[in-house]
């Protein structure tokens, strides 16, 4: 479906060597949603980062980052939901200049680096409406940001124009579903947020990714039969299945 992305594995990092993984550190993200002022259907904001970063640097993503201690308010540990939003809400104001309610955030998704890569986090991704205002990015972990609707993202991706982050790319395709904001913030009220701890799978021509509900999630078996939840990177291009009934 797409090519021209970065590596085709689930962070970007280098292998640990170690025996016991490295820990993740609890982070957030921010998926922020417009309707098209041109009437075109759902945007969704996304950043490219420095190319200098050393995770997914030049990728495009969404605005986010780490739980810092300061998000930990009342006691809350970096791990809580309440520090995840905390964070969300910063650091959104950092990177883009976008105010966000802490409240507006509803639930999307809980993503985790794989167990094999030296640098891991594990992200809470929010949807939230866009409430019209002056965005700028912060020139050192957001180099631009724009809105894009979620098909152009990936069409740009298969074409080479732009790279996105395995989570960011599943996210995108998931937003294809839906026209309008208030129909994704819906969605994201009603929706049990799944907690995806990639298991990627190296083949000849690049990798699978396997999710939580694929029958071959536990043994890393790619061809068992029944369900499928798996990200196929190939070097030409790329394919969510998603396929649990």
């Amino acid at each position: 479906m797409t090519k021209g992305s970065a590596p085709a594995d689930e962070s970007h990092g280098a292998e640990a060597t170690a025996d016991a993984p490295p820990p993740a550190h609890p982070s957030a993200t921010v998926v922020l949603l417009r309707d098209s002022p041109a009437g075109a259907g759902l945007e969704v904001l996304l950043g490219r980062r420095g190319a200098e970063l050393d995770f997914h640097g030049g990728d495009w993503v969404f605005p986010g980052g780490r739980v810092d201690p300061e998000d930990c308010v009342a006691g809350a540990p970096p791990s809580s939901l309440e520090a995840a939003r905390c964070a969300a809400v910063r650091e959104c104001a950092e990177e883009v200049g976008a105010s966000v309610a802490a409240d507006a955030l509803l639930t999307w998704s809980h993503w985790t680096t794989p167990l094999s890569w030296k640098k891991r986090f594990a992200t809470w991704f929010f949807f939230a409406p866009f409430t019209e205002q002056r965005l700028a990015a912060d020139g050192v972990e957001m180099q631009t940001c724009r809105f894009m609707r979620p098909e152009d993202a990936l069409a740009q991706q298969a074409s080479g124009a732009l790279g996105l982050p395995p989570p960011t790319f599943v996210t995108l395709v998931e937003l294809c579903a839906f026209t309008r904001v208030e129909q994704a913030l819906a969605a994201a009220q009603t929706r049990e947020p799944p907690i995806i701890l990639p298991r990627p799978q190296r083949i000849a021509d690049g990798a699978i990714s396997l999710y939580p509900g694929d029958a071959g999630y536990d043994s890393g078996a790619l061809d068992l039969p029944g369900p499928q939840h798996r990200l196929i990177m190939h070097k030409g291009g790329w394919r969510y299945v998603y396929s649990l009934g």
